[in-house]
């Protein structure tokens, strides 16, 4: 039924041109690992530190959820199933790792759909939001690069995952002194997941030519990327909230060069630090690095230069 949809919406797609495709192009685009980091970081350090804590939170535990069931299921994509599928362009560029479930539909449930829940937002932007939880998604098989059933379950994981989030944090709200604890536990569960995603068993499918459909090892490194920013984000908070606590009840121009100056750093450490750990440290431990010092560098290094670079009221106490 899965691939009976997939070649319908394919049919559909070819028979109309490609307008409507390049605009599912798009909307595919605000799903993307990247773009949710930059929005992530841009409403943590200058729009709402709040909100901005409680989507990465949230994202972070989506990631771990998202590597763990693919792994788990090592579900192939539609177009290894079926040669008749072909997705649209250069769609399987965005299509890492297993395709059960859609990690763009979880990207878009954890920072579109986080804001739908948080419901801090007007009521425009929360369509707005409402709209790109249900595009982000559908682009995904209108390209021909997930399933219905993939997408499915990504966004309610996604929406569940983040409620969960938003319980969690009332919860510290009223006991902050146990934020030591949630950081113990969760890395300790992305720990876990590592561990299960690099010794576990995969899938060794072999075509006629007597080469192998999928490397399990390789469609691993999405969950060895959730687990370094998972990590990342908890080490960060942590530090963050006990020796840092910078505010974003800061001047508009303020906010404007925060911003200009955290993208800056993001895109040195993504562009060239990250590369560079990489070759120096090889497969999954390398994965594990890197995205640890992304998501870090969002959650605490930045923050920690806002408060050494701005008046000093802006601050806190400086572990440093």
């Amino acid at each position: 039924m899965d691939i009976t949809i997939l070649l319908w919406l394919q049919a559909f797609r070819n028979g109309i041109g490609a307008f409507l495709a390049e605009f599912m192009t798009k909307m595919t685009f605000f799903g993307e690992l990247n773009t949710v980091l930059v929005i992530m970081a841009l409403v943590y350090w200058c729009l709402d530190k709040n909100i901005g804590t409680y989507l990465p939170m949230g994202w972070s535990g989506n990631r771990i959820v998202n590597g763990f069931l693919k792994v788990t299921a090592c579900a192939y994509r539609p177009w290894i199933r079926d040669a008749r599928i072909i997705p649209y362009g250069n769609s399987m560029t965005t299509a890492t790792g297993y395709s059960f479930p859609s990690g763009h539909s979880m990207n878009a449930s954890s920072v579109y759909g986080g804001g739908l829940i948080r419901k801090d937002f007007s009521p425009v932007l929360r369509i707005t939001m409402g709209l790109l939880v249900f595009l982000i998604p559908f682009s995904r098989i209108y390209l021909g690069v997930h399933t219905p059933q993939d997408i499915l379950v990504g966004v309610i994981a996604g929406l569940t995952v983040m409620t969960l989030t938003l319980s969690l944090l009332k919860w510290l709200k009223e006991h902050p002194e146990k934020d030591m604890m949630v950081m113990i536990i969760g890395i300790a569960v992305a720990a876990a997941v590592a561990l299960f995603a690099a010794f576990k068993s995969y899938p060794m499918d072999y075509d006629t030519a007597g080469n192998l459909l999928v490397d399990g090892h390789k469609m691993a490194n999405d969950t060895f990327k959730g687990v370094g920013w998972c990590i990342g984000f908890l080490t960060g908070w942590v530090l963050e909230k006990r020796y840092v606590g910078f505010s974003t009840e800061v001047p508009i121009m303020t906010r404007a060069a925060r911003g200009a100056a955290g993208l800056f750093g993001f895109y040195v450490i993504s562009l060239i630090c990250m590369p560079l750990i990489k070759n120096l440290i090889p497969g999954a431990a390398g994965t594990v690095v890197s995205c640890f010092l992304q998501m870090f560098y969002i959650a605490f290094l930045f923050p920690w230069f806002l408060t050494r670079l701005e008046e000093p009221e802006q601050g806190g106490q400086h572990p440093f």
